[in-house]
């Protein structure tokens, strides 16, 4: 993962929205996104489980200062027709951004987990390097929020409702998920207070990559 900052995004999609909803993520609003002064790269993820429909996107930042820049502030401000449609219809929604604290390993897995977390780890670089030092673990990442930056009233955050908040972010990348369960083990080794309040420990899958030098900005 490139750059200082980060944006994390989670939301459920009714099953009768899906189609909707993801065309409107990779054929609009990911490009929208990552063509917006200060974005370098938006990645989307699935949580791997039948019973909803729930979808994890972790957007890469030049900085944390990019969440309350001139250029995403316009694009949160004049949503389009297609995000004005989908936007009211996403639940549990949770947004956070910030700082990445931490960062251990290289590359990127197949299978993640994406914590929302109410405590950071007193070292977050020791975490981090733990974790990589598992089998099948390929990187790890851990954010702070910037609540100021993140709650920005915008246009776009008015057609959402009950959106929750969030302190930091545990990021783990593995070959499988079974590599996945082992480094959470590690984490209540290493740092046993990051899993109090953290939220439920999901496995998600990569579905969706935009990189910003090879988006179309036509």
């Amino acid at each position: 993962m490139r750059g200082a900052g980060f944006l994390a995004i989670w939301s459920d999609v009714e099953a009768h929205d899906l189609t909707d909803y993801r065309h409107w993520l990779t054929r609009e609003h990911t490009t929208e996104r990552v063509t917006t002064r200060g974005f370098l790269a938006s990645r989307v993820f699935r949580a791997a489980r039948d019973d909803i429909n729930r979808f994890f996107i972790l957007y890469e930042l030049e900085a944390p200062e990019v969440l309350d820049g001139e250029a995403y502030l316009a694009r949160l401000n004049a949503p389009t027709p297609w995000s004005q449609r989908i936007m009211p219809k996403l639940g549990n929604f949770m947004r956070g951004g910030g700082v990445m604290v931490a960062r251990a390993g290289r590359g990127e897995g197949a299978a993640i987990t994406a914590l929302r977390i109410e405590t950071l780890p007193a070292n977050p670089q020791q975490l981090a390097d733990a974790l990589v030092a598992c089998d099948g673990i390929a990187a790890a990442q851990i954010g702070a929020t910037d609540k100021a930056r993140t709650s920005v009233p915008t246009a776009e955050k008015g057609m959402r409702t009950n959106e929750g908040y969030f302190t930091g972010l545990l990021l783990i990348e593995a070959l499988d998920g079974v590599s996945l369960q082992m480094a959470l083990q590690q984490v209540r080794m290493v740092a046993p207070e990051v899993m109090i309040r953290a939220s439920e420990p999901e496995v998600y899958q990569a579905i969706f990559a935009l990189d910003a030098r090879i988006a179309d900005v036509d």
